[in-house]
């Protein structure tokens, strides 16, 4: 069993790191095995990690194989590559997406997340990804939906970049942990290993990556849940790796960047 948080709605909140709650591991190389109470997956991380890309790619992946599915776009700290951007895709393909009461175009630039969110949060049937804006500055809006959080089943995970300078090691990316569950008040439960240079990314540079997930995961005893990469890329490796892997579809660069 791999580790995640659950909760009933009268629990007090989760403080503890790893947590007691159990959700079936799914197999190596199968990202979308079928759960029966659904999970919110909250993903966190440092500036630049990749972690809307991560989101998105996810979500279009799980609507594909027929599952209830929402987004909710946390970030009001950077307006640049934000899953509300790509709200229409994802709503083509049967994703929720919530991001401002507003609009999702009129409020790109605006630091401004609408309530609706918690209803995909209220839904046991939903699986409900929140994309959180980078550090622990962007992890402090989740103080506002913990509650909302806890009364599910959830995991909040990771994204570890190694080519972002100040996450390029174990030290530097268990400091940006500490400081994200220091001001989101939730406990990180699990580590997705997204390491690249965007389409000119390599076998070595995702099993760099890797290994330093891993090396993080021994350090901290959280489990890797996700190593991300191109598609061709993901073919190409043979080393076993804990966790699932996670076909990245580049959503957010358009062809030119």
């Amino acid at each position: 069993m791999e580790a995640v948080h659950t909760t009933e709605a009268t629990t007090e909140p989760v403080t503890d790191r790893l947590g007691n709650g159990a959700l079936a591991s799914p197999t190596q190389h199968s990202p979308l095995s079928a759960q029966v109470d659904m999970p919110v997956r909250v993903v966190t991380g440092h500036y630049g990690s990749g972690k809307t890309e991560v989101c998105v790619s996810l979500a279009m992946q799980l609507a594909q194989a027929g599952h209830h599915v929402a987004v909710g776009d946390l970030d009001i700290v950077n307006p640049y590559f934000r899953s509300r951007e790509q709200a229409e895709m994802m709503e083509a393909a049967g994703v929720q997406v919530v991001s401002s009461s507003l609009g999702h175009n009129l409020t790109l630039d605006l630091p401004a997340v609408s309530a609706r969110i918690r209803v995909p949060l209220a839904d046991p049937t939903c699986e409900t990804i929140l994309d959180v804006g980078g550090n622990g500055i962007g992890a402090k809006v989740l103080v506002e939906f913990a509650a909302d959080i806890q009364r599910r089943t959830y995991e909040v995970l990771l994204v570890v970049n190694a080519y972002r300078p100040e996450t390029r090691d174990v030290a530097g990316v268990v400091a940006h942990l500490n400081q994200i569950e220091a001001w989101s008040t939730l406990s990180c439960t699990g580590l997705i290993s997204n390491t690249h240079l965007l389409r000119e990314t390599g076998v070595d540079d995702v099993l760099a990556g890797y290994r330093l997930t891993k090396a993080v995961s021994d350090e901290t005893g959280l489990p890797v849940r996700h190593v991300c990469a191109l598609p061709h890329v993901l073919a190409q490796i043979e080393e076993e790796m804990d966790g699932d892997v996670l076909p990245i579809g580049m959503f957010m660069r358009d062809i030119w960047m």
